[in-house]
């Protein structure tokens, strides 16, 4: 697992002050903020492991590796054993990938979140969930001026009640059927309440207040193996300890304990 707490990334050389997305390590040190505050946090949280591949210190390591210093040494990254380079650091890519492109390998070959009969409905949602909400979300809480954030919150704010509008008619965003699409949106719905309103002043809409949405949230996270993905200590201590333009001293909120509403039966 990557964490973000501005480590150095090639942590000998004096004159390289790059910061960014190091490997979790359960024997390394506590981790502090860019601005050398906050904390301490720890190295890595139950089941966090080093890089098992090339035992690399940061994501840097690997776009060095791969001979790809041009971009952003960013996450998230999908390796390739043999060739020893980076196949794709975009997330829609990796999960139209994962789709189809590995279903000799799957546990779950049948699985098709990009059904043929919805690519046109599926695309069509993303093309205002992602805008809107996915980076909605940073276009609010990462806004300059008053202005940038009025024009953010009012798209991000009408996205989510057409979301929610759709989720009063289907329990997904294409209808019956959990796609590509509800995948998409679910990621950032779990961090609404407990990050993005308090941290990003997403604060016009709640998932815990919208019956629908939260309802949405609620059958996906109980689909089998979802939880198991959902760490909200960890999402919560990356978002606030990243970041200390906007929390210089990295404190937690304790937040409303969003998970335990999720762990609640769909009402649907």
């Amino acid at each position: 697992m990557f964490i973000q707490f501005g480590k150095k990334t090639r942590p000998g050389d004096s004159k390289d002050k790059h910061l960014g997305w190091v490997f979790a390590n359960p024997d390394g040190p506590p981790l502090v903020n860019t601005a050398g505050l906050g904390g301490p946090f720890p190295a890595a949280f139950p089941g966090n492991l080093p890089d098992p591949i090339n035992n690399s210190f940061s994501a840097r390591d690997l776009y060095d590796l791969a001979g790809d210093t041009e971009g952003k040494y960013t996450v998230p990254i999908l390796w390739d054993k043999k060739e020893n380079t980076i196949v794709s650091n975009e997330s829609s890519e990796i999960l139209r990938m994962f789709n189809s492109e590995f279903n000799e390998y799957a546990k779950y070959p049948d699985l098709d979140l990009y059904p043929s009969e919805l690519t046109d409905r599926i695309d069509e949602v993303n093309s205002w969930v992602y805008p809107s909400l996915n980076n909605g979300v940073y276009r609010c809480g990462f806004a300059k001026t008053q202005t940038a954030y009025n024009d953010a919150i009012k798209e991000l704010t009408a996205a989510f009640d057409r979301v929610d509008s759709i989720l009063q008619k289907t329990p997904f965003l294409t209808g019956d059927e959990f796609t590509e699409a509800d995948l998409r949106l679910f990621v950032t719905l779990i961090r609404f309440d407990e990050v993005y309103i308090v941290y990003f002043k997403t604060n016009s809409r709640s998932v815990a207040h919208t019956p629908a949405i939260l309802d949405y949230c609620r059958r996906i996270y109980a689909m089998s193996g979802v939880a198991d993905t959902c760490d909200f200590e960890q999402i919560k201590t990356h978002y606030f300890c990243s970041h200390p333009s906007l929390n210089r001293l990295s404190i937690i909120p304790i937040g409303s304990n969003f998970e335990r509403l999720l762990r609640q039966a769909s009402s649907s």
